[in-house]
């Protein structure tokens, strides 16, 4: 049986998710969903309709996929959408995520469904990494390191500022803060400002008071007040030749010792050419796994946790253990 999705929400990552849909064997994008003007929304193929039509389709969905932004879109959508259908998101403002979880807990519990929240690569992937590395190898230092790359989010976050017509924000690892820990010499956690920097190219609005945006962007929490940041105003055009591109990736590092004294060094990277389109490809698979949780009865609030590794995956148990085991 062919999953029938439909993806809320059509930017960067919503373009990445109708990809991967369209290349997944068991899957089939039957609608996106836009805020705007459907007519004025141009996709690979798959027709549009207004976000107030959700409820024309409750019967033509199996699971909703949300593309918003963490910053002020999903809150809002995510509860909307659960009225109709199962959703997928990729929440990923980590400090909030308890309380994003407890309402759309109740949201899906109220509605009868259920929502996976927070997937993609971190959170998500890395999630997963950190949680192996913390069960296997508990007497040892984790790090996470991110980039060099443009995070989605923090980019997004830099847009919804007064005075802001466009933006990329970089996530630059410190790589002798790596090496500390790769190497061993690092033995206590490091300091968040410590690890990353963060560099914001941002394109302001005719008049805007850059002041203004350069103080609202260092002092933001959850995004950039905990690291050096720097902000650089650039034309749009300077923004679009030069940082168009979406490159991302990332470290997930642990190293300590296992109970009998020995070293152990546990490590999980990944370096993307697209991060909307790998998140996108990480949201679809979740996005087939939710359903086969939802047809097996499951409801309420999940996490990347809560999935079986063999739920992402199109093929069954039989060929997993075959071939993957």
């Amino acid at each position: 049986m062919t999953i029938r999705t439909a993806i809320l929400g059509y930017g960067n990552l919503g373009r990445g998710v109708e990809q991967a849909v369209a290349a997944a064997p068991d899957m089939e994008a039957v609608v996106v969903f836009t805020r705007r003007d459907p007519a004025s929304v141009t996709t690979f193929g798959t027709p549009v309709a207004h976000v107030d039509d959700m409820g024309d389709w409750a019967d033509r969905v199996d699971v909703c996929l949300c593309c918003g932004g963490s910053a002020t879109d999903l809150a809002d959508q995510v509860p909307q959408a659960l009225a109709y259908f199962p959703t997928v998101d990729s929440f990923d403002t980590h400090a909030k995520i308890p309380e994003y979880f407890a309402s759309c807990d109740r949201a899906a519990s109220d509605a009868g469904t259920a929502a996976l929240i927070s997937v993609g690569w971190d959170p998500g992937l890395f999630s997963l990494a950190r949680t192996l590395g913390e069960a296997i190898v508990p007497d040892s230092l984790e790090e996470t390191f991110w980039g060099v790359g443009v995070s989605q989010g923090h980019s997004d976050a830099l847009r919804r500022i007064d005075g802001v017509a466009d933006a990329v924000q970089y996530t630059v690892p410190r790589e002798e803060a790596l090496e500390s820990v790769r190497s061993g010499e690092a033995r206590e956690p490091l300091e968040t400002r410590a690890k990353h920097t963060r560099r914001c190219f941002v394109v302001a609005e005719e008049g805007a008071d850059r002041d203004a945006i350069t103080d609202a962007i260092v002092t933001m929490p959850n995004y950039f007040a905990d690291y050096d940041t720097s902000v650089e105003f650039v034309s749009a055009e300077e923004l679009a030749r030069n940082h168009s591109g979406m490159p991302h990736g990332g470290t997930v590092l642990r190293r300590g010792s296992t109970a009998g004294g020995s070293a152990a060094t546990m490590e999980f990277s990944l370096d993307l050419g697209s991060n909307p389109q790998f998140t996108g490809a990480v949201v679809a698979a979740c996005g087939r796994a939710l359903h086969r949780l939802v047809s097996g009865g499951v409801r309420g609030a999940l996490t990347i946790f809560d999935i079986p590794l063999g739920a992402l995956h199109p093929e069954g148990p039989e060929h997993l253990r075959a071939h993957l085991l």
